[in-house]
């Protein structure tokens, strides 16, 4: 479990002496001024680069998300190619269930899948919690990235417990969800012990990214946005908080993202985010408007150009980034993303040009 610090941590802009200190992603993700806009992408250390896929070829996802060598190889390659402003670290919101000994493959084309899925109270015993040595390579390939992202900073990530917890119950991807729904309801003390375990594994396998060196972390509930939200707030934002609030004494940014979740951004930020991620349904400022409506305070929110835009040529995308940046103004800090990960088709060319003039349009 993370060690609580002696001290309050400083915020960057009070440690002239570390490189961080002037990264333009950690000033924003606090609500401070910086130089420019940030940017980075989901997905960016990926399948859009042909020098990725050269890389893994002839290695599974999850082979390569447990070798160092390819990890910090993979997570440096859009840093170089782009000139983002943070690096995301490459790995899998399943690998920590793999860790522990969960029977399960990424499968191309299709995602992870589960051989035996998590539906009663005998099969949660097959998620044990997670531990730093279970892990290594994780703490390997940070350190490694730390030395050589100098100034840039590294985010760690993980999988919120809903979203986690839909693979496991479903045993695989699923467009409804509905046994995921289904057990929350019907069995909602094995859901919640469920979520409870998975908040669990996030807390460890997030802390050992911090405590390696990273920078930030995103918690990715990229399945939230078929829930309700009543739903949401009963099953899914208590064990999203424990994952927040036992990570706040590492004084680090924290990111929280889903897709579709339009209707879920204010309980989605009372979960204990630093930054809200915002996907391509709702315009930035409408997003700051939600986050607040019920009493929330402002807060820097990410987003969150379409990624289908990046095949639409320049001129349909030049106005699109005049726009999102007009509007994430009305937020504390703003990084720029896209609303959901880069595809794997998108032109490399397209995703640099977007930084540049990002940066152009933005520096201060």
């Amino acid at each position: 479990m993370p060690v609580t610090p002696s001290v309050p941590s400083p915020t960057v802009a009070d440690r002239p002496e570390n490189p961080l200190s002037r990264s333009a992603f950690l000033l924003a993700a606090r609500g401070e001024p910086g130089p420019h806009t940030p940017v980075w992408f989901m997905r960016q250390a990926g399948r859009s680069l042909p020098e990725y896929r050269a890389l893994r070829e002839g290695t599974t996802m999850l082979e390569s998300c447990m070798r160092p060598d390819l990890v910090v190889e993979i997570t440096l390659q859009p840093v170089r190619r782009y000139g983002v402003d943070a690096a995301i670290f490459f790995s899998d919101i399943v690998l920590p269930l793999k860790a522990v000994g969960v029977d399960l493959e990424i499968q191309p084309g299709v995602g992870p899948v589960v051989a035996a899925p998590v539906r009663t109270a005998a099969d949660l015993a097959a998620v044990r919690p997670v531990t730093p040595a279970d892990v290594a390579y994780v703490t390997d390939s940070v350190r490694q990235l730390v030395g050589e992202l100098g100034g840039t900073p590294l985010i760690g990530f993980a999988g919120a417990p809903f979203t986690v917890a839909s693979y496991l119950v479903e045993g695989g991807p699923s467009k409804d969800h509905a046994k995921t729904k289904s057990l929350m309801h019907a069995d909602p003390k094995l859901w919640h012990a469920l979520a409870d375990r998975l908040a669990d594994v996030a807390i460890a396998y997030l802390s050992v990214q911090i405590e390696a060196g990273a920078s930030a972390i995103q918690l990715f509930d990229s399945w939230a946005g078929a829930l309700s939200p009543r739903d949401y707030a009963e099953f899914v934002q208590p064990h999203s908080a424990k994952v927040f609030g036992a990570l706040e004494q590492y004084g680090v940014p924290r990111l929280h993202f889903g897709v579709n979740t339009g209707e879920l951004l204010g309980l989605m930020s009372e979960a204990g985010a630093d930054v809200v991620g915002v996907d391509w349904r709702v315009p930035l400022d409408e997003a700051v408007r939600r986050i607040t409506a019920a009493g929330g305070s402002p807060k820097p929110v990410q987003g969150n150009l379409d990624p289908a835009l990046l095949f639409a040529g320049w001129e349909a995308i030049e106005p699109q980034l005049d726009r999102i940046l007009t509007e994430g103004r009305s937020a504390p800090g703003h990084i720029f993303n896209l609303g959901h990960g880069v595809p794997p088709n998108a032109d490399p060319e397209v995703l640099h040009k977007i930084v540049q003039a990002v940066h152009a349009k933005s520096t201060r």
